[in-house]
């Protein structure tokens, strides 16, 4: 591949200082540290990205690397989308840049003139995207939660996303009414066989692209920590091999949904079939590393939005 241009590498750097100043709020001194030049040389650049429009609402310039490490995914794990953003290497936010990337996707989608079934997962990541969109008229298209939206105590789950997304779109929402996690595998049975709840699983089967966060399993990770799961739950599932989970549905190292009490007890649509819907998975940090090369390896989606840093990790394992 030929080298870039002075200019092309000029705007590459201003791309990424501006993406650093207007998307992750950082300081002229802190960009100027994280790029290794001098504060002016930060000023400079922000200024440049602004004259050059690549600063509107969102970045408007793909930075050659992340578009090399995007079509390297691709590739790799023969992907429909593949989406790679700067990556902010003082941020701790595990949402900032790809929750902008995941809402220009969700836009672009429901922009589509034809009628479409979007499915939504749920999560920090999924929530913080849909904050990000803007007003839209779409009445044409439906939009279907994957997950419940009743946590264990009775309550509405925090981060169920649906809700978020109507107070934006107008469309035809359905939302799912069964909590996250059944108490059994029977429960499950009986609330599935419900009409309202078996229309929404046909409807979910049905979607035409699938919004998913990917989480990480552990005590820290967000079935533990938003309380569906006991840490001693937590651990045996991590112990016996489980690698991560997608709307609930546990899987593993190699992306194959486990054989567990747990999996039986998930209330969740099925993760839609990636052979006729755009799943895709959003998600960045290295605590997501090992969940993501999983669910990438086991084709449980086959779209990704994530970061540099996650990327070159994916890519090197």
């Amino acid at each position: 591949m030929a080298k870039r241009s002075d200019s092309q590498g000029r705007l590459d750097d201003a791309a990424r200082a501006g993406w650093l100043y207007y998307v992750a709020g950082r300081t002229q001194d802190e960009i100027a540290a994280a790029m290794s030049i001098s504060r002016q040389s930060a000023q400079r650049l922000v200024s440049l990205a602004v004259a050059e429009r690549l600063i509107k609402v969102r970045l408007d310039h793909p930075i050659s690397a992340c578009l090399e490490l995007a079509e390297a995914l691709r590739q790799r794990y023969d992907l429909k989308h593949a989406e790679v953003v700067p990556s902010d290497p003082a941020g701790v936010s595990t949402t900032v840049g790809i929750a902008e990337a995941a809402a220009a996707e969700i836009e672009r989608w429901l922009k589509r003139p034809d009628p479409i079934i979007v499915a939504i997962g749920t999560g920090r990541t999924l929530k913080a995207a849909v904050d990000q969109l803007p007003p839209m008229e779409c009445p044409q298209h439906r939009i279907v939660s994957l997950t419940g939206n009743i946590g264990l105590d009775g309550s509405a789950a925090f981060y169920n996303v649906i809700f978020s997304m109507a107070d934006a779109i107008k469309a035809r929402h359905f939302p799912m009414p069964l909590p996250v996690l059944c108490s059994s595998a029977e429960e499950r049975e009986t609330l599935h066989d419900q009409a309202l709840v078996r229309s929404t699983i046909a409807l979910g089967a049905k979607a035409d692209v699938t919004f998913v966060g990917i989480g990480e399993l552990g005590v820290d990770g967000p079935l533990c920590v938003d309380g569906f799961l006991g840490r001693d739950e937590m651990m045996k599932l991590v112990e016996e091999g489980a690698a991560g989970e997608i709307c609930g549905w546990i899987f593993d190292r190699e992306g194959r949904l486990v054989e567990s009490s747990i999996n039986d007890r998930v209330a969740s649509v099925p993760i839609p079939s990636r052979e006729t819907s755009s799943v895709i998975g959003i998600a960045q940090g290295r605590k997501k590393v090992t969940a993501l090369g999983a669910a990438l390896d086991g084709r449980l989606i086959n779209g990704v939005i994530t970061d540099e840093a996650t990327a070159e990790q994916l890519l090197s394992m």
